[in-house]
């Protein structure tokens, strides 16, 4: 068995589907086949990224025998459509996050998965940053003990992505800030406590900074330039208490655009045990751990050796749809994952606009 991708074409050909096409190939991997309604577009991305073809028709794509997955990165409105229409051609799936729109398109996309006997893989890459293998060690080590609360922040500056496109107008997105990177945060929260489900959130989701479109000020744009004449309709900001159990909650605080320093603005996760604690950025090599030794209570680092956490993680998510490929076996970040996340961004939404707690579908 080899970690080397094959057999895979790539549907869509912007900004997601570039870190795709790089980490297929620094694993020595190469795509069959690229597919984007921009037959342009299409073409040089295939040339830039040594694709055997390029093609606007999807159908090219199901109809191939020698293409065993593919990777969608589209707007999420096209999720559930194209999620459905690959796993029927008889093709794995790695579904770029969050799984679709709503949960009942992710349920749609696990009914097809079981019909069809193919599997679904989400694209939540965050897991598979070396920092999450060592917290993962760490914690079965029993040295925290039992966690029971759970810090999350994955906060920017300015960084709202796309302003006035896809990213920003809810009916093609289905939300902001909290649906685009808090899905991460969720599932990395879930995937190291081993929670399946929630209970109960209290959420407040606020937009500050994307309107008027014209105000906005940044120095990079992912998926940008911004469309002034656009749709800005999401929270570019969002703040929850997620309930798992009377054991364990989550404090989750999200945001595209924030006036703090950027200094300040980790990718980070702060995990609290009955034995220990330790607190982490996902980027970073510095782990610390907090626990007491000889009487005292100690913060200690633990550096965790990596050349590039960002590009280890893409190329982690493909060691892990590779496997998928050869084995057949189900991918720990399953369609199942996926819909458990997003049961919970879905109550968020729903706390924040009944401004109380609600419960967990």
């Amino acid at each position: 068995m080899t970690d080397r991708p094959q057999h895979i074409a790539l549907i869509g050909a912007g900004r997601v589907a570039r870190e795709h096409a790089r980490a297929i190939g620094e694993l020595g991997g190469r795509l069959e086949s690229v597919c984007d309604l921009n037959g342009e577009l299409a073409d040089r991305f295939a040339s830039e990224f040594n694709a055997k073809r390029s093609t606007t028709d999807v159908e090219d794509l199901f109809s191939d025998d020698s293409i065993r997955g593919v990777v969608i990165a589209l707007p999420t409105t096209l999720h559930r459509q194209y999620a459905i229409r690959a796993l029927e051609a008889g093709k794995h799936v790695l579904l770029e996050k969050p799984m679709a729109l709503t949960l009942a398109d992710c349920d749609a996309i696990i009914s097809a998965e079981k019909r069809a006997d193919r599997l679904v893989q989400l694209g939540f890459v965050c897991r598979y940053a070396p920092k999450v293998a060592a917290v993962e060690r760490l914690i079965a080590s029993g040295e925290l003990g039992e966690i029971y609360h759970v810090r999350a922040t994955m906060l920017r500056q300015r960084g709202i992505p796309g302003l006035g496109r896809w990213f920003t107008t809810r009916s093609q997105s289905g939300g902001g800030v909290l649906i685009d990177i808090g899905v991460h945060m969720i599932d990395l929260v879930m995937h190291l406590t081993q929670r399946e489900q929630a209970a109960r959130v209290s959420g407040v989701c606020q937009s500050r900074f994307g309107s008027p479109i014209e105000a906005y000020r940044y120095e990079e744009m992912w998926a940008g330039p911004p469309d002034p004449a656009g749709v800005f309709d999401v929270e570019d900001a969002a703040t929850a208490l997620v309930r798992f159990d009377k054991a364990l909650a989550l404090e989750l605080n999200v945001a595209w655009a924030s006036n703090q320093p950027a200094d300040l603005l980790p990718d980070g996760i702060t995990l609290l045990g009955a034995r220990g604690g330790c607190c982490f950025d996902l980027w970073s090599p510095k782990l610390i751990v907090t626990t007491e030794r000889e009487g005292n209570v100690i913060d200690e680092a633990r550096p965790v050796e990596h050349d590039d956490a960002w590009n280890e993680a893409w190329r982690g998510q493909h060691r892990a749809f590779s496997h998928l490929l050869q084995t057949g076996e189900p991918p720990s970040s399953g369609a199942r994952a996926g819909r458990n996340v997003q049961a919970i961004v879905d109550a968020i939404y729903r706390s924040s606009e009944a401004g109380r707690e609600v419960e967990i579908s």
